[in-house]
């Protein structure tokens, strides 16, 4: 992507080189986020402007870095907007906002925000494991989905295929001695 210029757009094979996400993935996303507008010209090829690679560049990092759910981030973009996320995207600072929605740090935002955000799901020093127990024992409490479709399926495909990913590079770095064990 570096030999276009900053205001061309861009394929979505570029778009997910660039997020390093697969390309099911920045579909799937259209179908939640109705902000993610691309282009699209014939065959169904999509085009995505520089505004719609900053949301989706917004988007992964709420998701995946910040640990928002899907619903946490619709509440997002309808409270403050695609440009707050843009912005985030562009590498602006993640700062609650007044009167904006926090990420709410129970059972009924998604077990994975719950664990993350909930002081009661930390782990004790030396404990290894302790957090992963708790967020297990808190998917009980959660609703389950009576089926999945294959939307959903497809992301949750992508998600286990990511962790998977992080395993492998974190068995690697640990084997190397890059990285010390804590």
């Amino acid at each position: 992507m570096d030999t276009k210029s900053p205001d061309a757009f861009r394929t979505i094979s570029e778009v997910a080189e660039d997020l390093d996400i697969p390309q099911h993935v920045l579909r799937f996303w259209e179908t939640r986020f109705a902000q993610i507008k691309p282009l699209k010209r014939g065959g169904g090829r999509r085009y995505y402007r520089p505004d719609d690679v900053a949301l989706l560049k917004g988007i992964r990092r709420l998701l995946y870095g910040e640990g928002y759910t899907i619903k946490g981030l619709q509440r997002i973009l309808k409270e403050q907007g695609p440009r707050h996320v843009q912005a985030i995207g562009r590498g602006a600072e993640i700062a609650p906002q007044p009167g904006a929605a926090a990420r709410p740090a129970t059972v009924a935002a998604g077990p994975a925000e719950a664990a993350r955000h909930n002081p009661a799901h930390q782990a004790p020093a030396g404990e290894p494991g302790f957090a992963a127990k708790a967020l297990l024992s808190s998917l009980s409490q959660a609703p389950q989905p009576a089926a999945f479709g294959d939307d959903e399926l497809a992301f949750l495909k992508a998600t286990l295929h990511e962790l998977a990913e992080c395993r492998r590079l974190l068995r690697a770095a640990l084997s190397s001695g890059a990285v010390e064990e804590a």
